[in-house]
């Protein structure tokens, strides 16, 4: 909404911002409280009680009075938006899909390419490593290759690969740092040995479209906790991740556990954060609820798992090189008839977790400051607290959006009629 400015002394050569509502932050609420920022850091977020407007001077956001204030969205799990196929994207592109996510809330998406051949997903590399440089992204998600081909889901099977170490390496050196996790299958060939690779180069190991059983998702969970302790990179939250937890590995059984009894266990434990795809479609709402119960909101990272057509209407897209027919918000597969992603942004799946019966804030955790924990950069981003980069979401009191600053800018309305 069109802010206004406020006399006071402002700061020479400063930008400020001033916003109010009820802020929903690290797991907790104020009623009535402040967001302040200069330049691109937050200056104060508190009770507006304990704030000075006209002291602190600048703009302040013209807001609702049921104005809800969150920290800018962190998404672990997002394959595109607006028309943008991230596995595919050329720079350009690129750029317009993740510019549609920042206005959309989600201010920090991790972006996520499937499998793929080995020079596809060099050139995704190399497109994503130079956003990632440029901070509009938080790095590089690699939802394979190295994924079981009985829960391949909506990926490709002709280009899974049992663990290669040196194709491995060879996509961590030309990320450059930008690759923040990759999903693999603990029970294929060599997947030990890809599993210190990961961890030896920083790089967080998520356990996901898997057929195995619950002894090898424990014992690669514990390999993975303990190389990532070991590797003692800086800020780095030192525990793996489960690549959306219940879709492509078998179900939860009472004779045969298999790989989501193992998670939910180390989750529970503060051994691993699991990600929920919390948009109604990808899990019953009653399941959502029930692990937030058995885990804890700090174990779980709401992810959308948004493929293109997030933020436009039903029709038809693709991922990767799969075609995809989204119907009723509900993307598919034209060949098999599998789930092929999401349509929801990470606020409406804040949202849909919200009306499940999580409470709001322990939503918006899942979906801030855990995943910025994960990606060892909680002291950046996540939370709304002084000295951060000032990211922040403002709805009204349904959680409908409002505004979106990014790095302290006021971003423009996300269009709704991006070309394919």
């Amino acid at each position: 909404m069109s802010p206004t400015d406020i006399p006071g002394p402002g700061g020479t050569g400063t930008s400020r911002l001033i916003a109010r509502g009820r802020i929903v932050s690290d797991g907790s609420s104020i009623d009535d409280a402040v967001v302040a920022v200069e330049d691109d850091r937050i200056e104060y977020a508190g009770p507006a009680a304990d704030f000075d407007a006209v002291a602190f001077g600048g703009t302040v956001l013209e807001l609702p009075p049921d104005a809800v204030l969150l920290p800018g969205l962190v998404d672990l799990h997002c394959h595109g938006a607006a028309g943008v196929d991230f596995p595919s994207a050329d720079e350009e592109s690129a750029r317009r899909g993740v510019g549609y996510l920042h206005r959309s809330g989600t201010t920090m998406p991790l972006a996520s390419l499937v499998a793929a051949p080995r020079d596809d997903l060099l050139r995704g590399i190399d497109v994503f490593a130079q956003l990632d440089a440029e901070d509009l992204v938080a790095g590089i998600h690699l939802e394979g290759p190295f994924l079981s081909p009985a829960q391949c889901g909506a990926q490709d099977p002709a280009h899974l690969l049992d663990p290669d170490t040196d194709l491995a390496m060879e996509l961590i050196e030309a990320a450059s740092g930008a690759l923040a996790t990759m999903t693999y299958a603990p029970e294929l060939p060599g997947a030990a040995d890809l599993v210190d690779l990961l961890t030896t180069h920083g790089v967080t190991p998520s356990l996901g479209h898997t057929d195995c059983d619950d002894a090898t998702a424990d014992a690669s969970l514990e390999q993975a906790r303990d190389g990532l302790s070991a590797a003692g990179y800086d800020g780095a939250e030192g525990v793996p991740t489960v690549t959306h937890l219940f879709n492509a590995m078998p179900p939860l059984h009472h004779r045969s556990p298999g790989p989501v009894a193992a998670s939910l266990r180390a989750a529970a434990a503060g051994g691993a954060v699991v990600e929920l795809v919390g948009d109604a479609v990808h899990l019953d709402p009653a399941m959502v609820r029930t692990v937030y119960a058995l885990v804890g909101a700090a174990n779980i990272a709401l992810v959308t798992d948004s493929m293109a057509a997030a933020g436009l209407t039903d029709g038809h897209y693709t991922l990767g090189t799969s075609p995809v027919t989204v119907a009723g918000g509900i993307a598919t597969l034209d060949s098999s008839g599998a789930i092929a992603g999401g349509t929801a942004t990470l606020l409406e799946v804040v949202c849909r977790a919200a009306s499940a019966g999580v409470p709001l804030e322990e939503a918006v955790l899942s979906a801030t400051a855990v995943p910025a924990a994960v990606l060892g950069r909680a002291d950046e981003f996540g939370s709304l607290r002084r000295g951060l980069r000032a990211d922040f979401v403002a709805t009204d009191g349904a959680l409908n959006l409002v505004s979106v600053v990014r790095g302290g800018e006021l971003l423009p309305a996300p269009a709704a009629d991006y070309s394919r």
